[in-house]
């Protein structure tokens, strides 16, 4: 068998190829695809007001719910504002810090930069949040050291959702901004130099054009890891988000959870479309 298998592959790389990625295509579309697929038809279901049981007819009535009632419409806009005031902040602080890590730190400190963004992201979610739950406390370190000046922290809510979330995700920003950065010759920044041209006007004319892509890579993570982080805004705000109306209702209304979980879809689509047509992706 295994040599009737060798033959038939032999002199055919498409064949190989394909053979190659049966498994991990196969899996993505029965395992990523498909749970994708059923979440959209469970969306078209109801919950009968009366037993509570599941009705598998096809219907609007979720998608109309989530559009009428304001409340539902306020918590998708304050999820899509959280992400992206996370994806600004990150891509504010994750420039320079890249910045010096591709083009101005020895190989010793690069190596050492490298491994502090990344040491992060090898320590559990939950204690990272409940790190930041402790720290923002009323006896926590942030009104410890604001103390003494008179002030104090932001305490639990949505400024404290955007501050852990911004923390959380800054390392998937600096990474591929790193990427983009080191590929940039230094010969065009010194070019630019030479002409007379300012730092401010070397990085909007040369290094933030042939970066954007790098930018547009990291703010795909940070945009959408907050849309669908419930866990974060659940312990550190009390302020309802779209992962944390999916979660609540899962169980007691599939097809209204199903119907707002699309909703983070929707908008990550349509920001990839926009992301597409302003060219972010062509030098990927």
């Amino acid at each position: 068998m295994g040599h009737r298998l060798a033959d038939l592959l032999h002199g055919r790389p498409r064949l190989q190829v394909g053979a190659l990625l049966a498994g991990p295509v196969g899996w993505l579309v029965i395992g990523y695809l498909g749970s994708l697929a059923v979440l959209l038809i469970a969306a078209f279901w109801t919950v009968s007001p009366l037993s509570g049981e599941l009705t598998r007819s096809l219907s609007l009535e979720n998608f109309e719910t989530l559009f009428n009632e304001p409340v539902y419409r306020d918590i998708a806009w304050r999820t899509v504002r959280i992400a992206a005031l996370v994806t600004v902040t990150d891509a504010i602080l994750a420039f320079p810090i890249a910045f010096y890590m591709a083009k101005l730190a020895s190989r010793r400190g690069r190596a050492i930069l490298i491994v502090a963004v990344l040491l992060p992201l090898w320590s559990s979610y939950l204690v990272k949040v409940y790190s930041w739950r402790t720290m923002l406390s009323s006896g926590g370190i942030v009104n410890w050291a604001l103390e003494p000046f008179g002030l104090h922290g932001p305490g639990f809510g949505i400024t404290a959702v955007w501050l852990v979330m911004s923390y959380l995700w800054l390392p998937y920003m600096i990474l591929p901004i790193y990427a983009g950065l080191e590929r940039i010759p230094d010969s065009l920044i010194s070019a630019s130099e030479d002409l007379g041209a300012s730092p401010f006007t070397t990085f909007r004319r040369v290094i933030l054009p042939l970066v954007f892509p790098a930018v547009v890579a990291g703010s795909i993570f940070t945009f959408s890891l907050t849309l669908g982080d419930y866990i974060t805004p659940r312990l550190v705000s009390n302020s309802q988000f779209i992962g944390n109306v999916v979660f609540n209702n899962f169980v007691t209304n599939l097809p209204l959870a199903s119907a707002f979980a699309l909703v983070p879809i929707v908008v990550m689509i349509a920001y990839l479309l926009v992301a597409r047509k302003l060219g972010a992706f062509e030098h990927i």
